[in-house]
C-alpha cells in the first residue's frame, strides 16, 4: 500500500500546511519536513506504523464531503444485528448528507449523533457532516460556524473508533484497511476497497 500513495483530493500543498491545527505524536512531528508534499508525510506515517496519525492527517486533508463519506465506511464495517437502531440511524443520517448535502440533512445528522450517544463510529461521522459547514447553533440564532478542523477531529474519531471496536487484537490490520480506503477515496474511489481475509 505505501509504495503507492497519492492524494488527488488533497488541495494543500504540502503536509506542514494541514498539519497546523491537529495533534500528533511526536515521532510523526520528527518525519514531518516543511516542504513534504502529503503524500509523502502519510507514506511516512503508514511505513513507521503510525497509523492513529495518518488517520488524523488524511481526515483533515480530505475534502470535508469525501472524509465524512471515509467515517461512515469506516463505521459501517463495525454494525452489525445487534447494533442499537439509533446508532444505524446515525450512520444514515451522515450517510444521506453525504449523497445530499443539505441544510436539513446536516441538522439531521447532529441530532441523530446525539441521540446514539458518542461511544461509537457512527455519532462521529454524523457530527462530520453536522460540522462540515453552516452553523453550530440553533437555526433561529445568529450563526456560529464550527472551527475548520471539527469534521477531521470527528472522522478521525469515528475512524480510530471503529478499529479498535471489535476486535482489539486486529486494530493495525483494521487501521491499515482504513487508510487503503481514505486513500482510495483521496485519488476519487468510492472507498470501496476489497480486505484481505
Amino acid at each position: 500500500m505505501t509504495s503507492a500513495v497519492s492524494l488527488r483530493k488533497v488541495t494543500m500543498p504540502t503536509a506542514a500546511q494541514i498539519c497546523r491545527d491537529i495533534q500528533l505524536e511526536p515521532d510523526a512531528l520528527r518525519c514531518l519536513a516543511e516542504d513534504l508534499a502529503p503524500a509523502a508525510f502519510l507514506r511516512n506515517l503508514i511505513e513507521l506504523k503510525l497509523f492513529p496519525d495518518a488517520v488524523r492527517f488524511l481526515a483533515r486533508a480530505l475534502p470535508k464531503r469525501e472524509a465524512t463519506w471515509w467515517a461512515c465506511i469506516s463505521a459501517r464495517s463495525v454494525v452489525g444485528p445487534d447494533t442499537k437502531p439509533e446508532v444505524v440511524k446515525a450512520l444514515e443520517a451522515a450517510e444521506l448528507w453525504v449523497f445530499k448535502p443539505t441544510e436539513p440533512n446536516r441538522r439531521l445528522a447532529n441530532s441523530a449523533a446525539h441521540d446514539a450517544s458518542f461511544e461509537n463510529p457512527a455519532a462521529w461521522a454524523a457530527m462530520a457532516a453536522f460540522w462540515s459547514e453552516g452553523s453550530m447553533a440553533p437555526e433561529n440564532v445568529p450563526a456560529v460556524p464550527p472551527a475548520d478542523n471539527l469534521t477531521g477531529k470527528a472522522v478521525a474519531g469515528a475512524v480510530m473508533l471503529a478499529a479498535v471496536l471489535t476486535q482489539p487484537d486486529k486494530s493495525q490490520d483494521k487501521y491499515q484497511f482504513f487508510l487503503e480506503q481514505g486513500i482510495d477515496i483521496a485519488n476519487g474511489g468510492n472507498g470501496r476497497v476489497w480486505q484481505a481475509a
